[in-house]
This record gives structure tokens, sequence and C-alpha cells, in this order.
């Protein structure tokens, strides 16, 4: 019989990374970043299991040294740079149903943010409990605005938003002025299972802000991130 709370870390670590090469076991602190997210979700005690998709051998290695589980490897073409998270989530989750396995809701946290630790992850799981939403997802506020943001159009530049504040264009008015808006970060997510064949995507439609602080949102995933993350790290 189902219980009411069965809960899956998943910790996704492809290996081809292309802007910063191999970013899920570059050390900081002694360990591989993915080792530390493994840490975290072990010091939860909430999950059921604790898997590491990965596409690698090593990375696979890695992640069983550290305490995660690595059933099974994730499908190259699940594993590319452009492959959207619902691929490798619903397969993880089909394979794992296959063998008798059923979760109740799936937390992704992604090793590229080390400074997210049980304390937040337990965090964020009561706020998600006592609300009736199908998804919670960790954001910042935009430090770059998008109102400010443009593409290039043979050879011009064209504002994504066409806004107006104080009778002016968005882009050329103070970041102050300007409604508060946040981006998602790597420190977590939490959905319910059923979203997955409900809406063939890791969110529902009610999804929940979860607040992180600028050291918590730090994601890695270039070379100045890494000596900054580096830096911070103790």
């Amino acid at each position: 019989m189902l219980k009411k709370y069965n809960l899956i870390a998943l910790i996704p670590a492809r290996s081809g990374s292309k802007r910063l090469k191999n970013k899920n076991i570059l050390k900081i602190g002694g360990k591989p970043l993915l080792a530390h997210t493994i840490d975290y979700a072990k010091k939860t005690k909430i999950f059921n299991k604790i898997i590491l998709s990965t596409d690698s051998k090593k990375y696979a290695e890695l992640g069983k040294r550290y305490g995660a589980e690595v059933p099974f490897l994730r499908p190259s073409k699940f594993a590319t740079s452009k492959s959207p998270d619902y691929d490798w989530v619903s397969f993880t989750i089909n394979n794992l149903e296959k063998s008798g396995l059923k979760f109740s809701h799936f937390f992704i946290l992604r090793p590229t943010n080390p400074f997210r630790t049980e304390k937040t992850i337990l965090k964020a799981w009561k706020k998600f409990k006592q609300s009736s939403v199908e998804s919670l997802r960790a954001v910042s506020l935009c430090k770059e605005h998008p109102f400010k943001m443009w593409v290039v159009k043979k050879n011009r530049i064209l504002p994504i938003f066409k806004k107006r504040k104080f009778k002016q264009p968005s882009y050329n008015c103070q970041y102050q002025s300007l409604p508060k808006i946040y981006s998602q970060n790597a420190s977590l997510e939490i959905s319910k299972i059923e979203v997955l064949k409900k809406y063939k995507t890791i969110t529902g439609k009610k999804i929940m802000p979860f607040y992180s602080t600028d050291k918590e949102s730090i994601d890695i995933n270039y070379k100045a991130d890494f000596i900054k993350a580096k830096k911070n790290f103790n």
C-alpha cells in the first residue's frame, strides 16, 4: 500500500556540459559537486530513494561512492545539451515503477548548487505540504531585468517586451521602477509524480515560489561561477 508520502530525490549529472567541462564532478571543499548534493539529500532523512541520473559510468561510480543509487544509466538521447528535464525524469520514474517502486513526489536537486543544504530542502518540503499546489520551484530576484533585454534581427536590436512606464519605454527606466521579476535557479524543485502523466512536463499548473538567498541561488555553469563558489564555500 502506498504511504502518504514516498519521496524520491533525483540528482541530474550528465557528463557532456559544454559551458564548463565536467562541472558536476569539479571539486569544492575536497569533494565533487555531486557529492555535496547527495550528502544534503541523505541528511534530510525524508527520501525513500536518492537517485543519481547520469549517462557516465565514471559519474555513476562517484555517485555510488557517496551514497546515491544508480540503478541504470541515462540514455544518450536524454543527455544532450538540448534535452528537456521531462525526458530524463519520466524515463527514470517509469523504469523504477516497472520494478515495483511507487513514489508520491519527486525532488530535483542539481549538483551545480553546493550551497543548498538539508535545512533548505526540509524547509521547502514543509512549505509544499502546507499548500495546495502541484509543484514548487526555487526562485531569486532577477538582477538583469528582462524588460531591458533585446533580440537581434537583421542587424537591429528589438526589445523583448514592449512595455512602458512613466510614458517611457521600460528599457529606459530605472530598475527600481520596474516590477519585481524572479528567475528560477538550481536550488531545488518539487513536484507531485502525477504531473508527469497529467501534463507531460515536470511541473503542474499550480506552482509555488520558494525564495532562495543570494548564496543559495548560485548556479555553477561557467568558470567564473566556479571560482566564485569556491571562494564562498566553507
